[in-house]
């Protein structure tokens, strides 16, 4: 009898992928492993030495050419999400080894709301205030909190996640105004936000929220300069790449007080290193990349796993191939 065809799960951190599909039809027709920690270079090639097929999580387990080479029983790989900047695809082509990704679900709106939780966590204090009650204490001198409405609301990229940003700040009654490296007065006007430069939104707004793709014109956009144009009570807000700021700036900056704080959902390096200074900068709240941390995104996620796996299984279309941009 033929021995089942070994299927690899890297990156299910949150123990969420069983919880949102049926995997018992796979379980029948091939041999599964999950992985819920992180795992890179050799403990990565531990886990998937004998693969025949991969299934990753986002991005969280680093392929490129010099591992995918060291897996010569590989005949298929796929992961969630629409793209990933960890995997060198062009060398699974080259072996003609199938590549497949599946709908990323709708993360914007999770990221919109998680930019929003932050703002709000920093400027409110939340934080802070609940340690107070959780201490046995009540109000302080901290707990006479600034507003958001009247200020000035600074969006880098007015594109699907920074415009929903920017229709919640002009609910709240802030003045929008943005910039990217080809906004025009016109797309800002779409949004009814007013069309700045960097200067002018990194020293005239009380909330600078960046949602940029990292690239080749973006990486590295924030570091020293433009963080000490910062107002001393601003909140410099990151849910999108960490590439954009220059992380150790970023905290010489708040030791020096401009911004006043920082808001951040994504690092360097993921997870976060437990001895990482981030994790107790003052004036910085940190979560664990959770911007599309959600129900609806990981039920789209392990759908689309079983679906692929099923249809790879069976010699069916793939429902998402992917292909080289």
């Amino acid at each position: 009898m033929a021995s089942l065809p070994n299927i690899v799960i890297l990156g299910d951190y949150e123990r969420a992928l069983a919880r949102f599909s049926d995997w018992g039809k796979l379980e029948q027709q091939a041999s599964l492993t999950f992985h819920h920690e992180p795992l890179r270079d050799e403990a990565l090639y531990e886990a998937v030495k004998d693969a025949d097929a991969i299934a990753i999580v986002r991005d969280r387990s680093p392929f490129n050419e010099a591992m995918i080479a060291r897996l010569p029983k590989l005949k298929f790989l796929m992961f969630t999400g629409e793209r990933n900047g960890t995997l060198d695809a062009s060398a699974l082509i080259a072996r003609n080894i199938p590549i497949a990704c599946s709908p990323g679900g709708p993360s914007k709106e999770t990221t919109a709301e998680l930019t929003w939780a932050l703002i709000l966590g920093a400027s409110k204090r939340l934080i802070e205030e609940n340690k107070l009650i959780a201490s046995g204490g009540w109000r302080d001198q901290l707990s006479v909190l600034p507003m958001l409405s009247g200020e000035r609301l600074g969006i880098m990229g007015l594109g699907a996640i920074g415009s929903r940003v920017a229709r919640v700040g002009a609910a709240f009654g802030m003045e929008v105004v943005a910039w990217s490296p080809r906004m025009t007065p016109e797309r800002a006007a779409v949004e009814n936000a007013k069309a700045v430069s960097l200067e002018e939104l990194l020293s005239t707004s009380k909330i600078v929220s960046m949602h940029l793709v990292a690239g080749p014109g973006t990486k590295g956009l924030i570091s020293a300069d433009q963080l000490a144009l910062m107002r001393p009570d601003s909140i410099l807000v990151n849910t999108s790449r960490s590439a954009l700021i220059n992380m150790n700036d970023l905290q010489k900056a708040l030791a020096a007080g401009r911004p006043g704080q920082a808001a951040v959902d994504v690092f360097d390096i993921e997870p976060l290193p437990e001895k990482d200074p981030l994790r107790n900068t003052p004036n910085l709240l940190v979560t664990p990349h959770l911007g599309f941390i959600a129900e609806p995104i990981f039920a789209s996620f392990s759908k689309g796993i079983t679906e692929t796996l099923d249809a790879w299984l069976n010699n069916k279309p793939i429902p998402h191939p992917f292909k080289l941009q």
